[in-house]
C-alpha cells in the first residue's frame, strides 16, 4: 500500500510559539491501515450447514465457466490464459448468481496473479451481484474500498469505505482510510471534519478511538494552518490520552496559534505547570516573564529554582539571575503587604483593582482559598475584568480540589481565554476523576 503524504501547506511562522511535539507533525504516517487477508468468498472450504440455497446458474455461463475452471485445477495453472477467458465469461453472465460467481472467480485468480485490476473487478462484481452475505457486506467493501485507495482512486475508495462503516464493520480503520482519502485529495477540511465525527460516534457507541486518528488530526490541521481543528483535535487527545507530552502538546499548540497577552499566557502556562509539561527553556522563560517577578515574587522564584532544578534554565543566565535576585528581594516585603491588601479588598468600599491584585497575589502563593474568596469579591466590583478573574477563580477552585465548581466556571468563560478554559477544565475532569474512588 501507498503510503500517506502530508497535504503541502505553508505555515505561517509566530513569534513566541514554543513547539517541540512529542508526535510526528511531519504527518507521513499511516493511519494503521491493516491489508485485509482473503476473505471468506475466497476459500475453498465451505460450511456446509450455512450453505445458501441452490443457485441459480444460466446454461451459457456454465460452458463458459467451466473450461477456466478446468485450467484453474490443471498443476500448471497458466494464469494467463485463464485471465484471457475472463471477457467471454463476464460476458456470458446473465443471473445474479452467474455474477457472483464470476467475480469470486476472477478475484481468486486476480490475487494469484497480484492483478489488483483483476480483484478490483471481482469484488466489484460480487457487490453488484447482490449475493454477498449481509454478515459480510461490510469486510466486501472494505477489500473494494482498500484495492481503489491502492490504485489512488480516491473517489471510489471513500464510497466504498463508507458503506464498509455503514455496514458495521469497524476492523482495519475504514474511517481512518475515508479520511485519508479526503488529505489525498488536498481536502484537509473535509477529513478533518469526517475523521472528527468518526472519533465521536466511536465514543459514543463506547469504543476505543485510535490514538493515531487523533495525532493525524492534530498533524493534518497544525501543517495546513488550521488553527480550530488543530485546538480541537489536540484537545482530544488530551481528552482520550493524558500525558506530559499530550498536554504539552495542546498548550504549545494554544500557544502557536492565539496572540496572547502576558495575563492570558501566564494561565496557560500556569496550567502546564500543574501537567508538569513545562518542557523547555522557553516555556520556563516566557512563564517568568509573563509572572513578572516584581508583581508576583513568590511564583517566579518558584519557577526559577524549578527550571534551574530540572536542567531548563542556567542559573547564570542574565534573565534569569535578575528574575531570581528580584525575586527574591520582593519577596518579604510582598508576603507582609498581604493582611493589608486583603483588609482592604473587603471593604465595601474596595474596588475591582484591589480586590483581583488580592486574588493574584494568594493564587501566587498557592494560597487558593483565600484567592477563591477574593476573586469573588472581585467579580461583584464594577470594571472588574471579568474574564481573567473567572479563568483565575477556577484556577483557585481547581487547586482546592472543588472540581464540579472549576468546571462551573471555567464554562462562564468567553472571549480570547475560552480555548484556555477548555483545557482547563479537561484538567478538572482528568483530576476529578482520579480523586473519585473505583465503585
Amino acid at each position: 500500500m501507498k503510503s500517506f503524504k502530508p497535504i503541502a501547506a505553508a505555515r505561517s511562522k509566530r513569534t513566541g510559539s514554543s513547539l517541540a511535539f512529542a508526535i510526528a507533525l511531519a504527518a507521513g504516517g499511516v493511519l494503521g491501515v491493516t491489508a485485509l487477508e482473503a476473505p471468506a468468498f475466497a476459500q475453498k472450504k465451505k460450511d456446509k450447514k450455512a450453505e445458501a440455497p441452490k443457485s441459480n446458474y444460466s446454461k451459457g455461463f456454465i460452458e463458459a465457466y467451466k473450461p477456466l475452471e478446468d485450467l484453474s485445477k490443471a498443476p500448471a495453472k497458466d494464469l494467463a490464459a485463464i485471465s484471457a477467458g475472463f471477457p467471454a465469461m463476464v460476458a456470458a453472465v446473465e443471473t445474479e448468481d452467474d455474477r457472483f460467481a464470476a467475480g469470486n472467480f476472477i478475484y481468486s485468480i486476480g490475487r494469484e496473479a497480484s492483478n489488483r485490476a483483476l480483484q478490483r473487478q471481482g469484488v466489484d462484481m460480487m457487490l453488484q451481484s447482490g449475493k454477498v452475505p449481509a454478515a459480510n457486506t461490510g469486510q466486501y467493501n472494505f477489500l473494494a474500498g482498500q484495492l481503489a485507495y491502492q490504485d489512488e482512486d480516491w473517489a471510489t475508495a471513500r464510497t466504498r469505505m463508507m458503506a464498509a462503516v455503514e455496514a458495521g464493520y469497524v476492523d482495519n480503520g475504514p474511517e481512518a482510510i475515508v479520511a485519508e482519502t479526503y488529505f489525498s485529495e488536498q481536502n484537509a477540511t473535509g477529513g478533518l471534519t469526517y475523521l472528527a465525527n468518526a472519533i465521536n460516534k466511536r465514543v459514543a457507541s463506547g469504543q476505543p478511538v485510535d490514538e493515531s486518528w487523533i495525532k493525524r488530526g492534530i498533524a493534518i490541521a497544525y501543517n495546513n494552518d488550521l488553527a480550530a481543528d488543530a485546538g480541537n483535535f489536540a484537545n482530544l487527545y488530551v481528552k482520550y490520552y493524558p500525558s506530559v507530552n499530550s498536554w504539552g502538546d495542546a498548550i504549545a499548540i494554544q500557544r502557536n496559534y492565539a496572540n496572547y497577552d502576558n495575563q492570558e499566557l501566564l494561565d496557560l502556562l500556569r496550567l502546564a505547570d500543574r501537567t508538569n509539561s513545562l518542557r523547555n527553556e522557553r516555556d520556563f522563560v516566557d512563564y517568568i516573564d509573563a509572572a513578572d517577578a516584581r508583581r508576583l515574587p513568590g511564583e517566579v522564584s518558584r519557577v526559577v529554582e524549578a527550571g534551574i532544578s530540572a536542567g531548563k534554565l542556567k542559573a547564570s543566565d542574565v534573565f534569569v539571575a535578575e528574575a531570581r535576585s528580584t525575586a527574591k528581594g520582593r519577596l518579604s516585603a510582598d508576603q507582609a503587604d498581604l493582611p493589608a491588601l486583603v483588609s482592604d479588598a473587603r471593604k465595601a468600599g474596595a474596588t475591582a483593582l484591589t480586590a483581583t491584585a488580592a486574588g493574584d497575589a494568594f493564587l501566587s502563593y498557592g494560597r487558593a482559598a483565600e484567592a477563591e474568596e477574593m476573586y469573588t469579591i472581585a467579580l461583584t466590583k464594577s470594571g472588574v475584568d471579568t474574564q481573567r478573574v473567572l479563568n483565575r477563580l477556577g484556577i483557585a477552585q481547581a487547586d482546592q480540589g472543588k472540581y464540579a465548581e472549576a468546571k462551573a466556571t471555567f464554562a462562564k468563560i468567553e472571549g480570547s481565554r475560552k480555548q484556555i478554559a477548555k483545557l482547563w477544565t479537561l484538567y478538572a475532569d482528568q483530576k476529578s476523576a482520579a480523586a473519585t474512588p473505583a465503585s
